[in-house]
């Protein structure tokens, strides 16, 4: 694919957004992902909080965790189901996980002549709350302890401002000695974009001391550490400073599910991953993740998979599954 190239080092940020109309971005952001995307999967990148994927042919659906990230198609389509609620995104809409989810991913549309392509940052709270202090009022304005929490996962419009800002980053790669002064300042541009988008008060509400959204986030970070165990929920309750309703409310505004529904995602989750990568039994994967009935282990697997956990792996391996986010 042959398109105009702008040199980043001649123009400003405006001017090249002025030069790069918004489907000639796309284009260029397709050219750059196959640049280091040769084979299907996940490619990591010199730029450590950025990750590119690629998919030759559409998947099956995978249970994966949504970590704190923005994800931007620049071609293909996929989507995210998130408990009953299913989101589709497309390089006219970017995908955003302000905590962590546990999400069932299929790409939708890909070609080994079009593949899917996508763009993952991974967000940093840290910086999230830099630029809630540092950006303004109209930053601050969309930050309220007191707002009510919303969902975890969101699709927005993607727009040719966002774009300049990830293009200048992916540009990046091919000036290595540039990633260590220049990658921190673009990302925390994206982040600022995303701040600035239709749902940015959804992302500030994450990294507000004492906000629903934060104390969540302290729950599920104790049900990603302890999916294996037996938790009770007037414990989570105390470490998010609710009260049990409350903490079930908020719970399930922000991941579509209870407390004990995500744990299950969690278990189930990681058995089909030992499944996939290790040579074990299903008896001995359902005790590794904290069942204590292989029996309702495998209603459980089958309910959530569709097929019990052996054929479900065969099913998987011929088909070359991807699993990760985006």
């Amino acid at each position: 694919m042959q398109i105009s190239r702008i040199n980043p080092n001649n123009v400003s940020g405006s001017q090249a957004l002025a030069a790069l109309p918004f489907d000639l971005q796309v284009q260029e952001l397709v050219q750059r992902i196959e640049q280091f995307t040769k084979y299907e999967g996940f490619t990591d990148t010199a730029i450590d909080a950025v990750q590119l994927i690629r998919a030759d042919h559409p998947t099956t659906g995978t249970l994966t965790v949504y970590e704190p990230s923005v994800c931007i198609i620049a071609q293909g389509q996929k989507q995210a189901v998130l408990g009953n609620e299913i989101l589709r995104y497309d390089p006219a809409n970017y995908l955003v996980a302000s905590v962590d989810v546990p999400v069932m991913g299929q790409v939708l549309e890909a070609t080994p002549e079009k593949p899917y392509l996508c763009f993952r940052l991974a967000l940093d709270t840290q910086q999230i709350s830099y630029l809630l202090l540092a950006g303004g009022d109209e930053i601050r304005k969309t930050a309220s302890i007191k707002a009510p929490p919303r969902r975890g996962l969101f699709v927005s419009k993607a727009n040719a401002t966002l774009l300049d800002a990830v293009l200048r980053l992916m540009r990046l790669l091919e000036t290595p000695a540039d990633i260590p002064v220049l990658a921190p300042l673009l990302m925390r541009e994206i982040i600022y974009r995303l701040l600035q988008g239709e749902q940015g008060e959804t992302l500030a509400q994450i990294a507000l001391a004492g906000s629903h959204a934060q104390q969540i986030g302290k729950v599920i970070n104790t049900l990603k550490r302890d999916y294996h165990k037996n938790l009770r929920i007037d414990d989570l309750a105390r470490e998010a400073c609710m009260s049990s309703s409350s903490l079930h409310a908020h719970f399930k505004t922000i991941t579509n599910m209870t407390p004990l529904q995500y744990q299950k995602q969690l278990r189930l989750q990681e058995a089909r991953r030992l499944l996939f990568a290790e040579q074990l039994d299903a008896a001995t994967v359902s005790h590794r993740v904290g069942y204590e009935s292989p029996s309702q282990f495998n209603r459980e697997y089958h309910r959530l998979f569709g097929l019990p956990p052996v054929r479900d792996i065969a099913r998987l391996r011929s088909s070359n599954a991807l699993f990760g986010q985006a």
